[in-house]
């Protein structure tokens, strides 16, 4: 690890706000509130959440506002438009009136943008930033001032773009963040007019906010950072609209173990990176960046030859850092060894003793495994039950006899198409044969029903716990009708406990029944062990 520079770099997540507008992510109200706990776990220092009282899914999400041990939210908006008061612009009284402490508001640093786009003076876009900042202080807000449009405008006339953010921070903005709102600004540009801002705003109250417009946002940040900025902004594996914004699963272990710099992140959370990168696409459904620095599955992978030799005998010959770090593994494509030391930390989070003589056939059988389309990067459950029935003797709690799902289409008594879905599932439990047939919102909800409903009577413990998520992805799209799918299903129990079992199939349905068997028994299985 790099020697440990002087000030602390504050980070600031803005996936919930800025990420959620890339093209193809459309968080849920409960992904927003899973989100938040996984960044506070982390530790970054403000996550902004979105906008209070511009659509249903912020509102409710400022409405709940988690308790969080690290993070600070932070909840965003505009400078009040010039025709109204503070009081008469809804959208800035829902910043007034927002259960967060902190506000950060985006205002026109380019005067460009303040001519063509607000159609109004430059005088007076200096006061609505001034009196912004005056009306959410005088509400005891903590205020944040984004300056949008700050390295196009400052190229066009930098004595305005100094002046704005000059007068957000003699307004009161603890922090004034400079925005290349484009992505068009490099990094020999940033490092160059952070210097000159320097003069007019203290780095420890100057942040950046970079978008990928050019493939330069981490460089753009890293450079603001040298040259004296203290906050950055940026998102989970860079979302963000068009390109994207500073990917934060790159900038911070960059920050911590490459420059040295002070961060919210603790060592012990830098091994959760791979996984929580990992969460964020499964939620939404979207694959893993094999090739992403740090945190993909390729970013330690050797392939035999001169590399996989000198990895072997030091890691240092063609690793940067060590992988574990990050919560990633080394991989050795052709060794049976590689990933050992990721799996029995896996074993150790889950209180799995491993016997020593049966780690490589676990690694194999991973190995095998995911081969076939299993993934166990966040399947905690399917990996618990693979490890344990390999080391241990697993009681059996039911065995199957078989089971069928209906679908049917038809038409009501009111001439309208409805569609039902029914599962008759025949188990042996404790040596007696039982049948159940259940409906259900579908087929998988009819199959899951079914289980419960027979199971329950047996192990009332099931009645504590439901579906909570459900994930399916065809793995090789080329094949068609015949393409493999992968399953992903959480379960949730009445404490908040949640955990995450997988299936493989060509068949929906199938690779559903064993993600679902797989849930069940895990908790039959560790009951209360079970973990968030």
């Amino acid at each position: 690890m790099a020697k440990l520079k002087k000030g602390k770099i504050y980070l600031y997540d803005t996936t919930l706000r800025d990420g959620g507008q890339t093209s193809f992510v459309d968080f849920t109200l409960k992904n927003k509130l899973d989100l938040a706990e996984k960044l506070d776990y982390l530790g970054v220092d403000y996550i902004e959440a979105g906008w209070p009282g511009a659509n249903p899914i912020d509102t409710g999400f400022f409405k709940k506002l988690p308790k969080l041990k690290n993070s600070k939210i932070t909840a965003f908006g505009m400078t009040y438009k010039a025709s109204l008061s503070p009081e008469e612009d809804q959208g800035f009284k829902n910043l007034m009136d927002s259960k967060a402490k902190i506000i950060t508001i985006v205002g026109k640093s380019w005067d460009f943008q303040v001519e063509q786009a607000l159609k109004i003076s430059l005088k007076k876009n200096l006061d609505l930033v001034s009196e912004s900042i005056a009306a959410l202080k005088a509400k005891k807000k903590e205020v944040f001032f984004d300056a949008e449009h700050f390295f196009d405008g400052y190229k066009e006339n930098p004595e305005y773009s100094l002046k704005v953010i000059e007068t957000a921070f003699k307004a009161g903005a603890s922090w004034v963040i400079l925005c290349d709102t484009n992505g068009g600004t490099l990094p020999h540009e940033i490092k160059e007019i952070c210097n000159k801002v320097l003069t007019v705003v203290p780095g420890d109250h100057l942040g950046i906010h970079c978008h990928n417009d050019t493939g330069n946002a981490v460089a753009n940040s890293l450079a603001a950072v040298e040259a004296g900025a203290r906050q950055i902004q940026g998102t989970l594996n860079g979302l963000g609209e068009r390109c994207g914004n500073a990917n934060f699963t790159s900038l911070i272990p960059t920050l911590k173990l490459k420059l040295g710099y002070e961060v919210g992140v603790s060592n012990e959370a830098l091994k959760n990176l791979k996984r929580i990168s990992n969460y964020l696409c499964d939620i939404l459904n979207y694959p893993y960046d094999p090739y992403a620095p740090y945190v993909g599955s390729a970013a330690f992978s050797h392939k035999g030859g001169l590399h996989a030799s000198g990895v072997s005998k030091n890691a240092k010959s063609y690793e940067h850092i060590d992988p574990h770090v990050v919560g990633n593994s080394r991989n050795i494509l052709v060794s049976n060894q590689s990933g050992r030391a990721s799996i029995v930390a896996r074993l150790n989070e889950l209180n799995i003793e491993a016997p020593a003589d049966k780690i490589d056939k676990l690694i194999k059988l991973v190995k095998a495994k995911e081969a076939l389309g299993f993934s166990y990067d966040l399947a905690d459950a399917s990996f618990a039950l693979l490890a344990y029935n390999l080391f241990f003797e697993v009681p059996e709690f039911f065995k199957l006899d078989s089971y069928k799902v209906i679908n049917e289409k038809r038409m009501n008594a009111k001439g309208e198409w409805v569609t039902s879905s029914d599962a008759i599932l025949k188990l042996e439990v404790f040596g007696k044969n039982i049948i159940h047939v259940a409906e259900g919102n579908g087929p998988v909800s009819a199959l899951d029903q079914a289980f419960r409903k027979l199971l329950t009577q047996y192990y009332p413990i099931l009645d504590q716990s439901k579906l909570s998520d459900y994930k399916v992805r065809i793995l090789n799209s080329d094949a068609a009708t015949d393409a493999l799918i992968r399953v992903l299903i959480e379960t949730i129990d009445h404490n908040g406990n949640r955990w995450t079992s997988v299936g493989v199939a060509t068949d929906i349905i199938d690779a559903s029944y064993t993600a679902l068997t797989d849930s069940i028994n895990y908790l039959l299985l560790f009951g209360e062990k079970t973990k968030n």
